[in-house]
């Protein structure tokens, strides 16, 4: 074990399924219990740009000395009844269990089991706004994408477990919870502790970047997640890197292949896809002074991890005539709030201005996966790297089939 974790205390048990999720439980233990391991467990999705992230980011966390439980959880059809019997002991004998994403039906499903009466809720991205306003309201909880449909059959056969971890999220009686967020807060459920995610670790552990004249941008999964068509998506990424010069693109983790491919060959923009959260490569650089960014979540983070340094986060809201017909009568009001309510942030125009016309030339062809150098070549592996003192990066592991 690390010098810098000692006793353990109250043992404390942490579920993490994305890269993100690990960073604030890693911010967390930074904050409130310095010195203290704890045992983190990874229920591993089937995405290998994020199980990559997440072997880097479980390294980092090694070298913090907490110990790391990788979980196939969904490794084929029995990989939910493992990983849940495997776990049972742990769950029971946890004081403290520290959680990314409340809206999971596998943590939901663990919270059945544990009997742990301290309660943590890190950030898992934007979708804390919406929890934490959900709890307060006494809502069920539902992704903020998906709000306005239907419940699915699904949705229906799993309600009793959805309602039950509702119930165990909610402060009474010897039951403490706490929201360590970074994101702003307008409603506050009663009786919930809210602690301030500053990105102290993050500060601490990397930096100051090496800051470039250009402009970087930062991707979305808007288009993966069905709310903003493709095709306008996309003019705007290429009417926002002509206005502002950017010639980066850092991909969003869920990001499809063949968009990336796309965005490459009609916009000139080098992709990257980071090896960790982009916090943390943007901390180590070299990172461009105006990182532009559609409503995301690095809108509220990316100044506090870059705070003193004379990076600029520039915001594009989303025009609702980029929706999609079937994005959630919620999206739009949604990601407004997420712009709204940003701090150091500059916001840019809901439109950007109309591109030139093109000229008659054949667009360039998608190289090896190698390094951007010209319009149509697309680096879809070329990532910054951060590791710990050990230098280990991790290595992204052969998907499993998508279970529970």
């Amino acid at each position: 074990m690390s010098p810098r974790a000692g006793n353990a205390g109250p043992h404390t048990l942490a579920f993490v399924e994305s890269p993100v999720q690990l960073l604030n439980v890693l911010e967390w233990a930074h904050a409130h219990a310095s010195g203290v391991g704890l045992t983190l467990v990874v229920l591993s999705p089937v995405d290998p740009m994020t199980r990559g992230q997440l072997r880097r980011m479980s390294d980092l966390a090694r070298d913090e000395g907490h110990e790391v439980r990788w979980e196939e959880a969904r490794g084929g059809p029995l990989a939910p009844f493992q990983t849940i019997g495997g776990l049972a002991g742990l769950l029971r004998r946890a004081r403290r269990i520290v959680l990314g994403d409340p809206f999971s039906r596998y943590v939901q499903l663990l919270l059945t089991i544990t009997r742990a009466r301290d309660l943590v809720v890190v950030d898992d991205g934007t979708a804390t706004m919406e929890f934490v306003g959900q709890l307060a309201r006494g809502e069920r909880l539902v992704r903020w994408h998906r709000k306005g449909g239907r419940p699915g059959p699904r949705d229906l056969l799993f309600a009793p477990v959805s309602s039950s971890a509702r119930r165990r999220l909610t402060p009474g009686g010897k039951r403490r919870v706490e929201i360590f967020s970074s994101m702003p807060m307008e409603e506050t459920p009663p009786g919930v502790a809210v602690g301030a995610n500053t990105f102290a670790w993050t500060r601490e552990r990397f930096g100051p970047p090496r800051i470039t004249k250009g402009a970087d941008m930062v991707g979305t999964s808007l288009v993966e997640t069905g709310v903003v068509d493709d095709d306008r998506y996309l003019e705007a990424v290429r009417a926002l890197a002509r206005t502002h010069g950017a010639t980066r693109y850092f991909a969003h983790r869920r990001e499809s292949t063949d968009k990336l491919r796309r965005l490459a060959v009609e916009t000139g923009l080098e992709i990257v896809r980071p090896e960790l959260p982009l916090e943390l490569i943007a901390r180590r650089g070299p990172i461009g002074r105006t990182i532009l960014s559609f409503p995301s979540t690095v809108v509220h983070t990316l100044p506090l991890a870059l705070s003193g340094t004379e990076v600029r986060v520039a915001v594009c809201d989303i025009d609702p005539a980029w929706l999609t017909r079937n994005a959630s009568p919620r999206a739009q009001g949604f990601l407004s709030g997420v712009t709204g309510t940003a701090r150091d942030v500059h916001r840019l125009s809901t439109t950007p201005p109309p591109d030139p016309p093109e000229p008659e030339t054949t667009p360039g062809t998608p190289g090896p996966l190698g390094p951007a150098s010209s319009p149509g070549t697309v680096n879809l592996t070329g990532s910054t790297a951060v590791t710990g003192p050990t230098g280990r990066t991790g290595t992204a592991g052969a998907a499993g089939a998508v279970a529970g």
